[in-house]
């Protein structure tokens, strides 16, 4: 009885040290924060960009500034279809969104097997999808929606409870006057971070609590113009969610890939290594846009053979994926984003065992066959359980693998096949293991597929 009291004040005492620890305004302090273990476990997020650039829906997101910038096909749709008078800012009232449904989103983003979930609440053309105290007439409760976006999406996540909700936020605006101004005095002036940007991200946090802030926008300054480490520190010692929150590493010229709980280095980051940090694989199912575009064509979206391999590439290395998707002006996420999404969740749900809560193996991918990626998991009876993630099913209806080292006790499944697999120690220099494969046609999964090795003689960690 007394052992256990002692246990219990000893854990009381780990949780007040974590919660009340108060972290210092510098990289050596904010990199020494343990991330909360959610966000590891959670391994799969979707990703949405959603603002007036849906409206023309035409390039990707990046719309105003490339039409400022004299992109030709730009200049050439918004000749042909707008007077000649016609600013980006009145794009603002078009963006109804007549058919937005923060419920629906939350069943679709859950029906894709997502963990978490992030939103733009603003991206670089500064329109907020809340009712920004900092963002009068431009923001989608004065025009637009007429609706505070963020705030039902947060509400209706939280209702779910199946997948967390985070948001990303643009720290600079293309064409604000004191962001102009700022920049214009080689950013010895700070009145756009102190006036607009540094006030509205607190409010952002402190309203709707977010357990991802997915920070961008930060490339043009360093650091300290934005006062990133004051803001962290604030974010990780005071704020609502300082115990919970995952921030990434676009803070400021120079950060990228060097600080932050989660390393973004850069889009679509995928480096088909094992890193030594936490990072994350951001990427976006139309291949060329983030937002909506109205003319994307069929061979612009990834198949959902190409989204699980970048899946399992990304978390065999030891990476999370979020997975974007560009709803139109009208709130509907379009039927094929719809398609590829639930056809991950199909997917998860049969091989999910492999993905969520997984650790990379001692290899990520085979040394025989470049199809096949690892990750690994501890079990309770047999140790640390070996997950091969099939690509192409073999022709030969035999697997040969390169990694894996069978012992006596080795037993192989195959998820979503019932019976046990029969195998053979491999033949030759590069073969370690020789997997009989069942009927295709009997197995459950019908892209990619899990082979499950149990008791290999170099899974690296044998319990009992």
């Amino acid at each position: 009885m007394f052992s256990h009291l002692l246990k219990l004040i000893f854990l009381l005492h780990l949780t007040h040290t974590s919660y009340s620890k108060k972290y210092e305004p510098n990289w050596d302090s904010l990199d020494s924060r343990p991330a909360p273990l959610w966000y590891d476990e959670a391994k799969f997020g979707i990703f949405m960009h959603w603002g007036p650039y849906s409206v023309p829906g035409l390039v990707s997101e990046w719309f105003w500034a490339y039409w400022k910038g004299g992109n030709k096909e730009i200049g050439n749709f918004m000749e042909k279809n707008y007077p000649p008078s016609f600013q980006y800012q009145e794009f603002g009232p078009l963006f109804k969104a007549e058919f937005f449904n923060a419920s629906e989103w939350a069943n679709i983003v859950a029906s894709s097997g997502a963990k978490y979930f992030v939103l733009t609440s603003k991206h670089h053309d500064g329109f907020a999808n809340w009712p920004s105290s900092r963002n009068f007439g431009w923001n989608a409760r004065d025009i637009g929606p007429k609706r505070d976006v963020v705030g039902e999406l947060s509400d209706a996540f939280r209702a779910d409870g199946k997948v967390r909700f985070g948001l990303y936020h643009s720290l600079f605006e293309w064409f604000h006057p004191l962001y102009l101004q700022d920049k214009n005095n080689n950013f010895t002036t700070r009145n756009f971070v102190t006036e607009k940007m540094g006030p509205e991200l607190m409010e952002l946090v402190s309203k709707y609590k977010p357990d991802v802030l997915w920070s961008d926008g930060d490339w043009e300054a360093e650091d300290s113009y934005w006062g990133s480490l004051e803001f962290l520190a604030w974010l990780y010692s005071d704020s609502p969610v300082k115990d919970s929150v995952l921030a990434n590493d676009r803070w400021g010229r120079g950060i990228p890939c060097k600080h932050g709980d989660i390393f973004t280095c850069t889009d679509r980051y995928n480096p088909g290594l094992i890193q030594a940090h936490k990072w994350e694989n951001a990427m976006t199912v139309d291949k060329i846009s983030w937002g909506h575009r109205r003319n994307m064509k069929i061979e612009d979206v990834m198949s959902v053979e190409e989204l699980i391999r970048t899946l399992a590439e990304t978390v065999s290395c030891g990476g999370n994926l979020l997975m974007n998707v560009g709803p139109d002006s009208s709130g509907v996420i379009p039927a094929i984003f719809q398609e590829r999404m639930m056809q991950m969740g199909s997917w998860l749900e049969v091989n999910g065992e492999a993905i969520y809560s997984s650790k990379p193996w001692s290899f990520q991918n085979d040394t025989l066959n470049s199809n096949v990626w690892y990750t690994s998991k501890v079990d309770k009876e047999h140790g640390e359980v070996v997950y091969a993630i099939i690509l192409d099913w073999p022709e030969s209806g035999m697997l040969d693998l390169g990694c894996p080292i069978p012992g006596e006790n080795t037993r192989v499944e195959l998820l979503g096949f019932p019976k046990l697999l029969q195998w053979r120690k491999g033949t030759g220099v590069r073969t370690s293991i020789t997997v009989e494969m069942p009927d295709r046609s009997q197995v459950s999964s019908q892209w990619s597929w899990v082979v499950k090795l149990v008791a290999l003689e170099n899974s690296g960690n044998y319990i009992g």
